[in-house]
């Protein structure tokens, strides 16, 4: 089955974070699971390192797609079809990413793993921890 990854969920996979729940590291794991994550995570991690919000080694870019390539995860870009859908989602989450990723899965047709109750409701297929 295809998943989108929400960003934390695979910052806490690729770091052993024991913040990741034991469903979401059971079908990150699984080998009949196809992972992606979207570019727009990846763009928001970068930002993020880039203002020392958040510590990963530097750079950054090349760090999580040696860790996507080590992790058989996928990456997602944005496609017009993504915009169009997130200018139709309700205003339940200000994050402008996380609204990205939300949009994504609903175009794709793909459950988001995440932990972000405000994504979940964005996105009528979602795991939640």
């Amino acid at each position: 089955m295809r998943f989108l990854l929400d960003t934390h969920v695979f910052l806490w996979a690729i770091t052993d974070n024991p913040k990741l729940s034991e469903q979401h590291r059971a079908l990150y794991e699984s080998p009949t699971s196809e992972l992606f994550l979207s570019i727009a995570s990846l763009w928001e991690v970068t930002i993020k390192v880039g203002l020392g919000k958040l510590a990963l080694p530097r750079p950054a870019a090349a760090y999580l797609t040696r860790q996507m390539d080590k992790n058989q995860v996928r990456l997602l870009p944005i496609q017009p079809a993504h915009l169009n859908e997130l200018e139709n989602l309700p205003p339940l989450h200000r994050d402008p990413f996380d609204r990205l990723l939300a949009a994504q899965a609903r175009v794709e047709k793909m459950p988001i793993l995440t932990g972000d109750k405000a994504v979940s409701e964005l996105t009528p297929a979602h795991l939640t921890r």
